[in-house]
């Protein structure tokens, strides 16, 4: 372990995720990461089946709670807290995984310090950012750059308000953590009609939040970029770097699939600033992209913990936001970060599935840069079951896909017998088999 970052190995931590993602590499490089730092870790997550659960550092798996109710999550964790440690006041670390999780933890706070160690956030605080709409009120507030966006109070409006910002629009969800599961709603879409304006509107109460419509900011080459970073109690940000985004899925709008992390002066100025404008504590991971006709970089997401592609940004001393985390919050000093720049981090399933939608899209490092290593976020030398098991639900997920679609098509054809299948000349990106 390098000298300069001494874990205190007796506290542990426990991962917090309560989405349904079996697919969320961001949990298992939390393992990882402090796993290999000697530091015990354990999970609460959708499946004690899920392949993060076949990870060699994570000593125990719970299932999350059945309700999406923070007092819930807050009695179980007491729970895990006494069982993994001896001494009822020894502390233990929670580190939430996503959106959900991070507001939950906030909310009850008080009750959880100091058996279990959390930063000093509130649920007012999070919400500021993690709400599309607050976070739109937000960038206008500090006047930060931010896509143009409209949030309708009727069908009619929001057809309106989609036709004065320019079809195609993108529409997001304001608390996407309350869309139900198997819905069929994405937190983020792209609607090109005032049809589907209009219906996608007529399903807010299902959604449980309000819809925002946002000006679609053209997508491309270095366009996209990210900042992940750890704030300190002190106010102290030594971990934030930022990185470019080379494949996404959805291609051109979705999570990472490869990204690389590269030296952006303009990002990340933008991003300290509204850091310390916020008064924001602990992890974070904001999502820009660059909108050519300004020159101005637009924030277009605040995600309030770690985000999944994090490991990108681990030094050549293994620092990164989690294990600055665990270090603060155990009172030990967090080292400033050794950038590593031209290291690159690739999500095996995701990137293989931009492969297939952009085959000809290729990105290489800005002249004079180091190529630096490849992360691969699942198969890992020292820990390959995880990989393995992912693999084995990935190709289970396509082929439950593969055979919807093909019921589908068969269901028409029963319906409308004259039906004839499309040539493959005819057959549009929106015929390929997307996760949901």
């Amino acid at each position: 372990m390098p000298p300069n970052q001494r874990f205190d190995t007796s506290v542990p931590t426990v991962l917090v995720r309560l989405d349904r993602n079996p697919f969320h590499h961001g949990t298992l490089g939390a393992a990882r990461s402090l796993g290999r730092a000697g530091i015990p870790v354990h999970a609460v997550i959708e499946s004690s089946t899920s392949p993060v659960a076949h990870s060699r550092y994570l000593c125990s798996v719970r299932v999350r709670p059945g309700t999406d109710s923070g007092t819930a999550l807050s009695a179980l964790l007491t729970r895990i807290a006494d069982e993994i440690t001896d001494d009822p006041s020894h502390p233990v670390l929670a580190v939430p995984l996503d959106d959900v999780s991070a507001l939950a933890l906030a909310r009850h706070r008080p009750g959880l310090v100091p058996r279990l160690l959390l930063p000093e956030q509130t649920e007012e605080q999070l919400l500021k950012v993690a709400d599309k709409a607050e976070l739109a009120e937000t960038c206008a507030e500090l006047g930060l750059p931010h896509p143009r966006t409209e949030i309708p109070e009727g069908a009619d409006e929001a057809a309106a308000m989609a036709w004065s910002l320019g079809l195609p629009v993108v529409a997001k969800w304001s608390r996407p953590w309350l869309l139900p599961a198997g819905g069929g709603l994405r937190s983020t879409s792209i609607v090109r009609s005032l049809a589907e304006v209009r219906e996608l509107y007529a399903r807010t109460p299902e959604a449980g939040s309000r819809l925002l419509l946002q000006e679609l900011l053209p997508a491309g080459r270095d366009l996209d970029w990210f900042f992940h970073g750890y704030v300190d109690a002190a106010g102290r940000c030594p971990t934030g770097s930022t990185g470019r985004k080379e494949r996404s899925w959805p291609d051109g709008a979705g999570l990472t699939a490869s990204g690389r992390w590269t030296v952006n002066p303009s990002v990340e100025r933008t991003a300290r600033d509204l850091l310390d404008a916020l008064g924001y504590r602990g992890v974070c991971d904001l999502d820009f992209r660059l909108n050519r006709a300004t020159g101005a970089y637009h924030l277009l997401d605040f995600n309030p913990r770690p985000g999944a592609q994090f490991r990108l940004f681990t030094d050549p001393d293994g620092l990164d936001v989690v294990r600055a985390l665990h270090l603060d919050l155990t009172g030990r000093p967090v080292p400033p970060h050794s950038p590593a720049y031209g290291r690159r981090f690739l999500v095996e399933n995701y990137a293989a599935l931009s492969l297939l939608a952009s085959p000809r899209r290729r990105y290489a490092p800005e002249p004079g840069a180091a190529r630096g290593r490849t992360e691969c976020a699942w198969f890992a030398a020292d820990d390959p079951a995880p990989a393995l098991a992912m693999g084995a639900a990935w190709l289970a997920h396509l082929l439950r896909k593969a055979l919807a679609a093909l019921r589908r098509v068969l269901a028409s054809r029963r319906r409308d017998p004259a039906v004839t299948a499309a040539p493959p000349a005819a057959r549009t990106a929106g015929d390929q088999l997307a996760p949901r």
